[in-house]
Order: structure tokens, then C-alpha cells, then sequence
């Protein structure tokens, strides 16, 4: 679905710059930066285009400050995983806490309330780094003395993409791909700092605090977002006014002109329609990247855009000062983001298939190990067993000391219990094998989970080539238009032709008569 946007975005961005007399239109060469020409100013090169001499940035200067910016942005992005990593010491210690909470509601949802409390907490961060990352990718952007306009918008655009992708999804990447991965199992777990037992999944798989974390995220993120780009204009107008009536009395907005009035909204911010083209893609990459595990996000995403579409036609029209406008043929390097995106989303919902759900294991017992195995077929009958077949069995007296059962079951079962499941694929302790070791089954749902992340992938991007493919960029009534409106040109240019060639011919005819008629 992400390619067929992507393509028939395409073919309207064609009609756009057709109606706009854009198709051939090119930008003139750019002039220089103020801050890069006073920088650069007493080295110049000549310009093998203009032939005029200009500053001229040294290759060794232009590369080491793309690498000091390039540092940069990975340290910032250390920074977003250590903000993870503080998510995740959050809730590996509140889970203990709430599971020994006094309030019977807490103490058995402690895992649903320790999701819901960290990505609230997870949002909050977020919002606080979103506001650090633009004056750094600023400040980077001019580190690095980019030559033109155009090259330091670019630059901008793809940090603050990078800063701001990283920070909204790095939290959904750790839930989807690395909970509940490396907690080890009872009675060897891995603790952090020698106490707490990392967090696991939920005992139904780990898309629940996935679906969690994005729905809430995501419903956080579009009413903030929305809140913010009509509350602050409102705000603004609302004290501007204010401020209006005390200076030139309470009639002061009848006796102003309509130029007066329009100067006292509020400006459009600096970086005009960036934080539009920003919030947009972000959506865009929220509702494909986990589309697997999230299949609302793309209703909820729909329905923010219909608010937000008479909430931007509000805002421009009675909160901003009309933008100045400005040519352009396409969305420029927003287009590539969007493109890498739709990649990115095959690689990460094949994972999520094959590693967070439960997809393949399913598959793999019911062709293998379940009641149907060997007859190549399966349906609700061939999954009868499942359940058993993806629990191990551990004996209870080979726990951890700090794992130890405060009781032995016998209050419950009227007797000790002496075993107990877990979800993995592991040898009883009984085995005459290595006792809780890998069964030969965990290594058949590996590998059919690695063999359908490379078919999965290879398919995906062959319909999406052979997609791209079949649309054509250009509608065919565009297509048909412009070929008419060139062979008119054409047309008009043979006429043209034509008649300077007659006149030419009557011209001479003329001087040959009046050449002849001058002899006697």
C-alpha cells in the first residue's frame, strides 16, 4: 500500500506541476549563502559553469565538519538509547513493585499497568527531546557551511527526520524486537545489577505491549501535535488583541484597515511548511513500519488528517499571516525519506511476523508436530496441542533463591506443586539430554522463522518493483495533453517557418523583377 501511495502520489504531483506550468520548469543557479561566502570569501575558485570566480570551500575543511556533525548526530542518537535504557530500569523495577502492591487491582495487572505508566512517561521524554534536537540539528546544519539554500535545507530536513525518527520509534523497536529476548529462564535468570529480573512479555506474546505502546503513543502524539499548532496562534492573537484594546481602546480593530489587521497575526514560523511536511512523514512511517502489529494506526491516522486538513484551513486563513509563496516542482528530499521508509516497513513487519507473533511457531507445529503432520495440510484440528506443545516444564526445587515461590501450591492444590510451565522450547529436567536446553523443535521454528524474513522480504519487494512498474508516472489524459500541446507547438512552429520561407520567396521575386525591369 505504501508503494501505491507513493506512485500515485506521483502522478498527482504531475497534474500539480502541469496546472502550474512546472513540468519543465528548473531552478536557476543558486546564489551563494551570506554566511558561506563570508566565510569562504578570501579563497575563490572559478566556476566552470558561470565562469566568474566565487569562495571556494577546501576539501579537507567541507569533509571534517561533515564528520564532527556526523559525530554528532550519533551521540544524540546514544542519547535516545540511553533514554530507552532508562524506560526499560523503569519498568523492569516497577513491575516488582506493582507485583507486590497492596491494591489487589494493580498487583494482578502489574504488567499492563507498568506499560501504560512507561509509555506515558516514554511520551513525555519524547516530547522534551523533540525540542533538544532542533536547535542541535541547527546547530550542526550550520557546522557544516553548506554552499546553498537548498543544500542546507536538505541538511536540515535529514536530521531532524533522523533525531525525530529515532526518538519515536526506538522504544517501539525495543518492545517489538528485544522484550522478553534475553531474560533467560527460571531458575538462571538475568538480573540487572544482580536484583531485578528483566521484564518479560505478556503471557499471550509480546504484540499486546506493542499494540499498547503505539496506540498510545500515537493518539498522545496527533492530540498534542494538533493542540499545539491552533492552541499557541490562538494564545498569541488572543493577548496581541489584548494588547491592542489597552493601547487604542476598545473599538481598536474596527478602525484598523485590513493590511493592519493581517500584520497583527501571527507570522508563519521560520521554517514554513517543515513542521507540516515533518508531522506527515512521522505519521506516514508510524502507520506502515508496524502495520502487522498495529492495524488501527492507519484508521487513527485517517481520521487525525480529516481534523487536522479544517484545522489547518482555520489556522492559515484566520490565526497566520499569509505565506509568501514560492515555486517548486515536487517536495524535494522528502520524497527519498518517504521512499526509504516503504523499505524500511518491509524489513521490520516481516520481523514482526516471523519473531514477535506467534505466526510461525503456529505454522511450524502444525505441519510438524501436530496431529496433521506429514499430511501437508492444516486447519483448526492440526492445532490441538499447541498449547502444551509451547510450554516446558520446570521442577520447582530448582529455582533461584530469589525466585523461590513464597508457597508450595498446597493451599491451593491440596497437595505440593512440584512442576511448573513456562513458555519456551526446552528439555525437561528429567532429559537424559542436557537438562533445560534448546529442544530440536526452538531450532526448527529458527529456522523457519530466518527462511520466511528472506522469503517474506524477496517477495514483497518483487510486487513492489513490478507496482512501480506497472503505474506510470503520468495519467494517461496528462500524457495525451502534453503530447497535444507539443504537437500544437510544433505545428505552430512549421507555420511560422512557412511564412518566413514565402516571404523570403516573394522578396526575391520582387527584387528579380525590379533587377530585370531596369535594362531597356
Amino acid at each position: 500500500m505504501a508503494t501505491v501511495f507513493l506512485e500515485f502520489w506521483k502522478r498527482r504531483r504531475a497534474v500539480l506541476a502541469y496546472d502550474w506550468d512546472l513540468i519543465d520548469w528548473e531552478e536557476e543557479e543558486e546564489e551563494i549563502r551570506p554566511q558561506f561566502e563570508a566565510k569562504y570569501s578570501k579563497k575563490e575558485r572559478m566556476n566552470p559553469i558561470s565562469g566568474k570566480p566565487e569562495p571556494y570551500q577546501a576539501f579537507t575543511d567541507k569533509y571534517s565538519r561533515l564528520i564532527v556533525s556526523a559525530s554528532g548526530i550519533f551521540f544524540m542518537i546514544l542519547v535516545v538509547i540511553a533514554a530507552v535504557f532508562g524506560i526499560v530500569i523503569y519498568r523492569v523495577i516497577t513491575v516488582s513493585t506493582f507485583a507486590a502492591f497492596g491494591w489487589a487491582l494493580i498487583r494482578n495487572n502489574s504488567q499492563v499497568a507498568t506499560t501504560g505508566t512507561a509509555v506515558c512517561i516514554n511520551f513525555c521524554i519524547i516530547m522534551l527531546l523533540n525540542v533538544l534536537y532542533e536547535k542541535v540539528a541547527l546547530l550542526l546544519t550550520n557546522l557544516e557551511q553548506p554552499r546553498t539554500e537548498s543544500e542546507w535545507e536538505n541538511s536540515f530536513t535529514l536530521k531532524m527526520f533522523l533525531f525525530q525518527f529515532v526518538n519515536l520509534n526506538s522504544s517501539t523497536f525495543y518492545i517489538a524486537f528485544f522484550l522478553g529476548r534475553f531474560t533467560g529462564r527460571p531458575g538462571a535468570y538475568i538480573r540487572l545489577i544482580n536484583r531485578w529480573k528483566l521484564e518479560e512479555c505478556h503471557p499471550s506474546g509480546c504484540l499486546i505491549d506493542l499494540c499498547m505502546q503505539m496506540g498510545i503513543i500515537m493518539v498522545l502524539k496527533q492530540t498534542w501535535n494538533n493542540f499545539t499548532e491552533l492552541g499557541y496562534p490562538l494564545i498569541q492573537n488572543w493577548w496581541t488583541r489584548r494588547r491592542l484594546r489597552l493601547e487604542h481602546g476598545p473599538n481598536a480593530k474596527a478602525s484598523f484597515s485590513q493590511w493592519e489587521r493581517d500584520y497583527n497575526l501571527q507570522p508563519m514560523n521560520a521554517y514554513g511548511l517543515f513542521d507540516e511536511y515533518l508531522e506527515m512523514i512521522l505519521q506516514f512511517g508510524f502507520t506502515t513500519i508496524f502495520v502487522a502489529a498495529f492495524p488501527l494506526a492507519p484508521l487513527l491516522a485517517l481520521l487525525n488528517n480529516i481534523i487536522e486538513i479544517r484545522m489547518d484551513a482555520y489556522k492559515f486563513v484566520t490565526q497566520w499571516r499569509r505565506p509568501l509563496p514560492s515555486q517548486a516542482k515536487d517536495i524535494g528530499i522528502w520524497y527519498g525519506i518517504l521512499e526509504g521508509i516503504g523499505i524500511l516497513s518491509v524489513i521490520t513487519n516481516a520481523f514482526v511476523i516471523a519473531v514477535t507473533s506467534d505466526f510461525i511457531p503456529r505454522l511450524v507445529y502444525a505441519y510438524k508436530y501436530g496431529p496433521c503432520a506429514g499430511q501437508g495440510r492444516a486447519g483448526e484440528r492440526c492445532m490441538m496441542g499447541y498449547v502444551n506443545a509451547s510450554l516446558s516444564q520446570f521442577r520447582v526445587s530448582d529455582f533461584e533463591n530469589k525466585s523461590e515461590p513464597r508457597t508450595d501450591g498446597s493451599e491451593m492444590f491440596g497437595e505440593a506443586v512440584k512442576y511448573c510451565r513456562y513458555r519456551d522450547y526446552r528439555e525437561p529436567p528429567d532429559s537424559p539430554n542436557e537438562p533445560y536446553s534448546y529442544t530440536l523443535q526452538f531450532w526448527h521454528v529458527l529456522a523457519a522463522r530466518l527462511a520466511f524474513i528472506i522469503v517474506f522480504e524477496h517477495m514483497v519487494f518483487t510486487v513492489k518493483n513490478l507496482i512501480a512498474y506497472l503505474i506510470p508516472d503520468l495519467p494517461k489524459d496528462l500524457r495525451d495533453r502534453m503530447r497535444r500541446e507539443k504537437y500544437l507547438i510544433q505545428e505552430m512552429m512549421y507555420e511560422a517557418e512557412l511564412d518566413r520561407l514565402q516571404k523570403e520567396k516573394n522578396e526575391k521575386k520582387k527584387k528579380h523583377r525590379a533587377y530585370h525591369k531596369e535594362w531597356p
